[in-house]
């Protein structure tokens, strides 16, 4: 059993809250700039910190008038936008616990998150957001539905708040802020549910204090005065929750962007130094360049190879502590043709990224460092409010998450399990004590991950515990071993293995509707193609095919994808197929799918594809008598 821990930095006295944050940043000679503000028309408006505290304790003050008291849930579902972060820190400055709600929710799980919660109000971004909230409370009565305010621009309700709250004293509103400590929850974060109704992590006031305090420390060149970020992950996840408290407790500048089609735009215009995405993101941004660089013509699609190569052997080499003279100049000479004009797509001055929420891979890793933006690559789960483990610069182990945060501990336990304990750890499940207690093992988070710790105590992820499938014939696959390398490929936009008591592992895939259309004219076919004939044609399924023998390569012949169905639809959010953290709805696709599913398995058991020859000599040695342990 492997086990490593990292010493806490700071140790915050009890008394300490999240909005002291702010306080401090309010009392800085400076009046720091905190926030920035953008629009459609371009135009931005800075807000600085006294401003923001202003604004945050004239709401507070609304909630105070309005009866929202010490502990009460408040409910905020908008996409991410300043007043986001506005109404969260005014919630927090009344005494009252946050709980966030995706504005992509249906109105069963608005029900069920306002009602689990007992939240006594709710704010909504829109009027559509408002009469989604109405429609749950018809279906399932719940209190927050007394009190909906607006937060969209056209019929916001902040500034009657504010208005309501006028006469409410300043003592009076202080000793609500104050009455909250590092032991009190600071808010119910819901799961996605993959596997059933969400369950609420009530996160402490200490959680994300000790969190920012100490993670501040060890990533002091990508958060502090002066660093700007842009926000497009929604602020419901626990992962943009985080940020938006370190970027106030560092003074790194926070900007908000609502809608995803303006990301560009935004990156352009707001110039971050650092930005925040999950993997698939950090995919379509590689993927983009490749297709553009391959409809140039085969002079820029091998220069954009090469390029691509050169970056991967120019980071390996750089972690190594070795980088030969030669190939510094093929990077230097590939940095002006390629590399900075990727950097320029993301607004030109971003030194680093963060990617969480899934396995971003050792390929894209050591390429985007190779370009000169070192993708920070970390570790969590809304149980342990976010990052547990980060791989830092200092780090440097691309393809690992790196060592836990200070404050916290990991073990591998026997059965391969990632446990974690310390400072970030949730108190429990909201009124849910039995889901607790299932949840921890002497004082240890079972996170339901399986995972590796090397010689330096770096962790490496290796899939989900519950997601193992067992063939029929009593054979162990891990379907990420296989999804993360197909849904990398330009063409895939989503992929789910199945063959649990079945003969073979097989898969569903689903094509990019935004990348096929460039796609098909790079084979040669029609670009106009509906997605239904195009998942049919020969040189779409060939094309897939090789994907699939590529990821196979990482696993034993009896593990690899011996079919596969292509699907003429995408999972989507929407379509109830992915969570709102883009992750795959497991048992929801079995059974939507189910018949596609049965059609695979109708047919003739393929072939497998014949071995390799490492394959060959793994075969081998797995049927030789090897010694023990305690053998000669």
């Amino acid at each position: 059993m492997r086990h490593v821990a990292t010493d806490a930095f700071v140790d915050p006295p009890l008394h300490t809250r999240i909005t002291d944050f702010l306080l401090m940043q309010a009392d800085r000679p400076e009046d720091p700039h905190l926030y920035t503000v953008l629009s459609a028309d371009g135009a931005a408006r800075e807000v600085r910190a006294r401003e923001f505290l202003a604004s945050v304790r004239g709401v507070a003050k609304g909630l105070v008038a309005a009866g929202i008291g010490p502990g009460d849930r408040v409910g905020i579902l908008s996409r991410t936008r300043y007043e986001w972060s506005l109404v969260d820190f005014a919630v927090w400055y009344a005494g009252a616990v946050p709980v966030p709600v995706y504005d992509s929710s249906s109105p069963q799980q608005i029900a069920w998150i306002m009602g689990d919660s007992d939240a006594k109000a709710v704010f909504v971004e829109t009027e559509a957001l408002e009469q989604g909230v109405l429609e749950a409370a018809r279906e399932t009565p719940f209190h927050a539905a007394e009190n909906i305010w607006r937060l969209d621009g056209t019929g916001s309700d902040l500034d009657d708040l504010t208005r309501a709250g006028a006469d409410v004293p300043d003592e009076e509103l202080e000793a609500r802020r104050t009455s909250r400590g590092l032991e009190d929850v600071a808010t119910i974060i819901y799961t996605s549910g993959t596997t059933g109704p969400p369950k609420g992590c009530e996160l402490t006031h200490g959680n994300f204090v000790r969190l920012c305090e100490n993670t501040a420390l060890v990533v002091a060149d990508i958060v502090h005065p002066g660093a700007r970020t842009l926000l497009f992950l929604p602020l419901a996840h626990v992962f943009a929750r985080f940020v938006e408290v370190i970027a106030l407790y560092t003074g790194t500048v926070l900007a908000h962007t609502p809608d995803v089609k303006n990301l560009m735009a935004d990156l352009e215009s707001f110039r971050p130094t650092f930005i925040l995405a999950v993997p698939r993101v950090f995919e379509k941004i590689y993927q983009s360049a490749r297709l553009k660089s391959e409809k140039g013509g085969t002079l820029k699609s091998l220069i954009f190879a090469r390029a691509a190569a050169t970056a991967v052997s120019f980071s390996k080499a750089q972690q190594a502590g070795r980088v030969l003279p030669l190939l510094r100049a093929r990077h230097a000479l590939y940095d002006r043709l390629v590399y900075s004009k990727l950097r320029a797509a993301m607004g030109g001055e971003v030194t680093h990224a963060v990617s969480g929420g899934a396995a971003l891979g050792t390929r894209l890793g050591h390429f985007f460092n190779g370009i000169g933006v070192y993708v920070v690559e970390g570790y969590g789960l809304t149980e342990t409010t976010a990052p547990i483990a980060v791989n830092t610069p200092e780090v440097g182990k691309i393809g690992t998450v790196g060592l836990p945060l200070p404050g916290n501990e990991i073990r591998i336990a026997e059965d391969g399990e990632v446990l974690v304990r310390g400072a970030h750890v949730m108190r429990g499940y909201h009124g849910r004590e039995d889901l607790t207690a299932a949840a921890f093992e002497d004082g240890w988070f079972r996170t339901g991950d399986l995972g590796s710790l090397d010689e330096d105590g770096a962790l490496s992820i290796t899939g989900r515990k519950k997601e193992i499938i067992v063939t029929a014939g009593g054979k162990n696959v891990v379907p990420n071993v296989l999804e993360d390398p197909i849904r990398a490929s330009a063409l895939v936009s989503q992929v789910m293995v199945v063959g649990d008591d079945r003969p073979f592992v097989a898969a569903l895939i689903t094509l990019d509707q935004d990348v096929l259309p460039a796609r098909l004219e790079l084979m040669g076919l029609d670009p106009a193609m509906p997605v239904a004939e195009a998942a049919r044609h020969p040189k779409v399924v060939e094309h897939v095919q090789e994907i699939v023998d590529q990821a196979n390569k990482a696993v034993s012949r009896a593990e690899g994808i011996r079919a596969f169905e292509i699907l003429d639809v995408d999972w989507t959010e929407a379509s109830g197929h992915l969570t709102p953290s883009m992750k795959i709805k497991r048992a929801k696709i079995a059974q939507d799918f189910a018949d596609r599913i049965e059609e695979i398995y109708s047919r003739p058991a393929p072939e497998p594809a014949p071995a390799g020859a490492a394959e060959r000599i793994r075969e081998k040695l797995a049927g030789a008598h090897l010694p023990g342990r305690g053998e000669g």
